[in-house]
């Protein structure tokens, strides 16, 4: 996985950066440079809390926040980001959702969040329809180095290289993960119109 070296502080407070569709359906593409779009207003956190069912989209990012956004350093607030490549509905006890997936922790500095941490988790999600919502079941991770390409393709498959065309284009990425913590903010009220990387300069946030 790819992790971001600069470690600081974390929050869970959980974010939408994209919306999976939960209509029933076999397989499809999603397009990354839209999906900050497409993002739900409440947090799989904000719903658990106002006890609504979690959608697809709010279970795959509670698990993100609950199992990957607290093995990075602490910051003040945890921001995932699903870049889908395909879902498959088909089964309900074992929907399916193929992409790259991230956690973000930012602290707050005026109007800026600065990146403290975080990483890509490229997989595959395994879901199943439970009586409060979609909750996620496994989740068949990527692996690191040499071991990335291997078995890239075993869990991708046919979707390989749809995968990887959406996983290297950081220009893409960077345009959703924008979207996404502008829809984050505004949810949850944050007077943050910037974000930055350490080392580089401060990205101004789309209205």
């Amino acid at each position: 996985m790819k992790k971001y070296g600069f470690f600081v502080a974390f929050v869970v407070a959980c974010g939408m950066t994209m919306l999976v569709a939960c209509q029933p359906k076999s397989e499809t593409s999603s397009n990354p440079a839209s999906e900050g779009e497409n993002s739900t207003e409440l947090s799989a956190a904000d719903a658990a809390s106002a006890n609504q069912p979690l959608t697809i989209e709010q279970a795959v990012d509670q698990y993100l926040v609950d199992t990957f956004g607290k093995q990075y350093s602490q910051a003040d607030v945890c921001i995932p980001q699903q870049i889908v490549t395909a879902t498959d509905e088909a089964d309900e006890k074992d929907i399916k959702v193929w992409g790259d997936f991230w956690v973000f922790n930012y602290s707050i500095a005026g109007d800026t969040l600065k990146t403290a941490s975080g990483g890509s988790h490229p997989g595959l999600m395994h879901l199943k329809k439970a009586e409060k919502g979609y909750e996620v079941t496994a989740f068949d991770q990527v692996g690191d180095g040499s071991q990335f390409e291997p078995t890239a393709k075993k869990i991708f498959g046919d979707k390989y290289d749809a995968f990887m065309k959406m996983h290297s284009n950081d220009k893409d990425r960077e345009q959703n993960r924008a979207q996404g913590i502008a829809k984050y903010a505004k949810a949850h009220n944050l007077k943050v119109t910037m974000y930055q990387d350490s080392g580089w300069p401060a990205v101004k946030l789309p209205e």
